[in-house]
């Protein structure tokens, strides 16, 4: 017996089944069903972000499931909001599909967007479904900062440390060893499959201190760059004593790479990297990597030597 198919469902159909599984927080006055959605914020501002996922592009249908797609989807954005010091409170989604798309497919994807916002509170309030020759989803996270000041990019100073919440190389990794063809490590693959942001950090970053905040989306060195020259300083970045994850050391050992590489330009890992007043107390999460330092030149400093170049994923371009 074949699959029911979007194509078969149609989209206003297949719509309906997606909301009707879908839950509702105390933020949102409004839910899908009118034209826009009506979602209370407690500071009085929104704070808002976009990431999209193509097939072919972000993920393979062969390598993640539909699940691991949608909180993929979902993480990319919430990240995005934990990196300013806020707390997510709703998602808008964008869902471009095949006609011959299995609905399941598309209801496991609704899942997973789901699972992942209710981490941090959040959930789904609307959006928008449309045909495609390829899976595209598109996450539009809104947010609240609950009384806090934006952390912005561009607020380092000279003297500042450099401290990271989260995981660094470990998507990258469990790329590798997928493109390779094998399926160990386990948890690197994992890892690649569906990320673990320190959500929670962002905030707890903001209420520390926290000068300049990025989200690691797109490698260390690549974000460190937007922060350093986006706030007029080098960010220095010591990586010699850093303790590589036995899974990482194997993984790099079988294919003939160096685990360290993925952990200054894997992207996808969406940890958080923030600038803190040298006299800071850090949250727990946050450990520190280096420092800030004045320069008529910003950029990055990987242990003593200036990295040009981007240092990370950068679309419409064939080389990094």
């Amino acid at each position: 017996m074949s699959e029911t198919t979007i194509g078969d469902t149609g989209e206003f159909d297949l719509i309906a089944r997606i909301t009707e599984v879908l839950p509702r927080t105390a933020q949102v006055v409004i839910g899908p069903g009118d034209d826009t959605a009506l979602v209370a914020t407690q500071s009085g501002s929104v704070l808002a972000t976009i990431d999209v996922l193509v097939e072919g592009v972000h993920f393979r249908r062969d390598w993640s499931s539909a699940t691991d797609v949608g909180r993929k989807a979902a993480a990319a954005s919430l990240a995005d909001i934990a990196a300013m010091g806020g707390v997510a409170t709703a998602l808008l989604v964008g869902f471009a599909a095949p006609w011959d798309l299995p609905v399941e497919w598309a209801l496991e994807c609704t899942a997973g967007l789901t699972a992942e916002a209710t981490k941090v509170g959040a959930c789904i309030v609307g959006g928008d479904v449309v045909a495609s020759s390829v899976i595209t989803v598109s996450v539009t996270a809104l947010g609240d900062l609950q009384g806090r000041s934006p952390v912005l990019r561009s607020g380092a100073h000279a003297g500042d440390v450099l401290a990271v919440a989260g995981r660094l190389g470990w998507s990258a990794a469990g790329l590798a060893v997928l493109a390779g063809g094998s399926c160990s490590p386990a948890e690197l693959i994992d890892a690649h499959r569906v990320p673990d942001p320190p959500y929670a950090a962002g905030p707890m970053a903001a209420d520390a201190g926290a000068t300049a905040m990025i989200d690691v989306s797109d490698g260390l060195i690549a974000d460190a760059r937007h922060l350093a020259e986006a706030s007029g300083v080098d960010v220095v970045i010591d990586s010699a004593d850093w303790i590589i994850p036995e899974s990482m050391s194997t993984a790099a050992s079988d294919i003939g790479a160096d685990p360290r590489d993925w952990m200054l330009t894997g992207g996808e890992d969406h940890a958080l990297l923030a600038t803190f007043p040298a006299d800071a107390v850090l949250p727990a999460e946050f450990r520190i990597i280096g420092s800030v330092m004045a320069s008529d030149e910003p950029g990055v400093i990987v242990d003593g030597v200036r990295r040009y170049g981007p240092g990370g994923h950068v679309h419409f371009t064939l080389e990094l």
